[in-house]
């Protein structure tokens, strides 16, 4: 492909392979499903270390969501509706916030924004011209 612009003479070698191959970064990019997972494992293994427990019960139930463009953690059931109170607090009942999932976010922030940076890398590896 070539073109002018300014006055300026240009020539494009490989343009049809990189427009493809950014077409499959963008795909990429539309769906981090997995890579999303992965970050909220990161998160949920910390929680788990840092739960309150008492039988443990709650501890049980915290696990990792993703969807194509977020990373969820999870805690409690309807059996265990209790773990937002932990986390939050309930001033109406006297029950001071005991956090433990944002904590978890917070002090693996750099192990999870590794994980995404290097996702993002390996998709941008991808990108070739010539």
């Amino acid at each position: 492909m070539a073109g002018r612009i300014k006055g300026i003479t240009y020539e494009v070698k490989g343009g049809a392979k990189l427009r493809a191959t950014l077409k499959n970064v963008e795909s990429g990019l539309d769906d981090l499903t997995a890579v999303h997972a992965d970050v909220a494992q990161i998160v949920v293994d910390r929680a788990q270390t840092t739960v309150p427990r008492v039988t443990g019960t709650l501890a049980g139930t915290i696990r990792p969501g993703a969807t194509r463009t977020m990373a969820i953690i999870r805690a409690g059931y309807a059996k265990v509706p209790y773990a937002g109170v932990q986390e939050f607090g309930w001033p109406a009942r006297n029950i001071p916030p005991n956090p433990y999932l944002r904590p978890a976010a917070h002090e693996t922030e750099p192990q999870w924004l590794r994980t995404y940076d290097d996702e993002i890398e390996e998709l941008l590896s991808k990108v070739k011209g010539i």
